[in-house]
């Protein structure tokens, strides 16, 4: 969970008079969840941002269902998602149920000629190749390989990216995303046993702010449509706010993972959560060192949720024939574990350099026309001997 920020001028007390050079006001925007009782921020604004001057053009974005109801272990081959000019137009989702969505993307260009906003969900941004600088109203976070950025719904944002050659793995939550809750004291901080701490979390700390009148394109998305908005005033400019809703990032190179004698389960790689889900990270570690361990994992079943794996560099000891970019989904009620001879493979190994994001999600996934374009339809005979 994101801890307390302040960046830019705000007044010394809530919904007062905060006033500009020449004596009129700064506009108070209360930017909040879960009605007055989730995370919130309170941002001042040169003008008012409300100023909707025309709404233009509506269309559906709603993935496309293949299968609804699947019981079929796959295995996708991201990589094989087309790179597109457009940001939005190149974001694919391969997986969606009505808690989260999951979505490959491989932009070539920045978002220059509008700014975004997601109204339905926080985003969950991976980026597993590319750099560049993710600028929202509330500040602006640099980026690379292996950060990720967490953007609350509502965010108004653009993304600069330095090279054409980018590949983003996203998630979108309709649910708050936090840090895991067993890490954290019953007043948030992060505990001493959390593989990771608030010294990781990368706040944003230069913030823009423009005080210009014009026409404002923000493409806004509201059940599954984007909507194109025009604005009077830039949507960045915000001279001041403080409170605990707002983007950042942290890079998966910068989780500490928990290790043991014998093989630990996915639980000590989470990263973020839900009510709805999880995600998880697998990062370099030192294998189990019990004399007899069995540094793959055991056979499991997952009664209770699906798992999606989403491969990202090293060598996968559990798996045969994965490579970076490939994203495998097991439903759940259906066993799964290590390929035929990986366990035994795995004896004697002292480490693994593997990296990797896990999205377990409580409701069944349903598989998308975009998931099947990229499919193997064979994955799920690849535990035969």
């Amino acid at each position: 969970m994101p801890f307390y920020h302040k960046l830019g001028n705000i007044p010394h007390k809530r919904h007062i008079q905060f006033k500009k050079p020449d004596g009129s006001l700064y506009y108070e925007q209360l930017f909040g969840t879960i009605g007055f009782d989730g995370m919130s921020t309170n941002s001042y604004h040169e003008q008012r941002p409300t100023q909707v001057k025309e709404i233009k053009k509506q269309y559906s974005v709603a993935p496309k269902i293949a299968l609804e109801n699947n019981i079929k272990s796959y295995r996708f081959k991201g990589f094989q998602v087309k790179p597109e000019n457009d940001f939005l137009e190149s974001r694919k989702t391969v997986l969606v149920n009505s808690d989260c969505a999951i979505v490959l993307a491989a932009p070539k260009q920045s978002t220059d000629d509008y700014f975004y906003k997601n109204t339905d969900a926080d985003e969950l941004i991976f980026i597993h190749k590319g750099s560049g600088k993710l600028r929202t109203m509330l500040g602006n976070l640099d980026f690379k390989y292996g950060d990720y950025l967490l953007i609350p719904r509502g965010v108004i944002y653009k993304i600069d990216f330095d090279t054409e050659d980018t590949r983003l793995f996203i998630v979108e939550s309709h649910r708050p995303i936090y840090t895991p809750k067993r890490y954290r004291n019953w007043f948030g901080q992060l505990l001493e046993h959390s593989p990771f701490c608030e010294r990781d979390i990368r706040q944003p700390q230069e913030l823009e702010t423009y005080n210009e009148n014009g026409d404002f394109l923000i493409k806004v998305k509201k059940q599954g449509d984007i909507i194109e908005m025009v604005y009077a005033s830039h949507p960045f400019d915000v001279v001041g706010y403080d409170g605990y809703n707002y983007p950042y990032a942290f890079s998966i190179h910068d989780f500490e993972p928990i290790t043991g004698r014998v093989h630990q389960p996915p639980p000590v790689h989470q990263t973020f959560e839900t009510d709805a889900f999880v995600v998880c990270s697998f990062v370099p570690r030192l294998y189990d060192y019990h004399p007899q361990a069995i540094p793959a994992p055991y056979n499991h079943s997952n009664i209770d949720s699906d798992e999606v794996l989403y491969y990202v560099d090293g060598d996968f000891m559990s798996r045969n024939d994965i490579e970076a970019g490939h994203i495998s989904l097991h439903p759940a009620g259906i066993p799964h574990g290590p390929h035929p001879g990986a366990a035994e493979r795995s004896i004697g190994q002292v480490k693994t350099d593997e990296l990797a994001v896990m999205v377990d999600t409580f409701k069944p996934l349903m598989v998308t026309e975009e998931a099947m374009k990229i499919a193997d339809e064979d994955y799920h005979k690849s535990w035969l001997e």
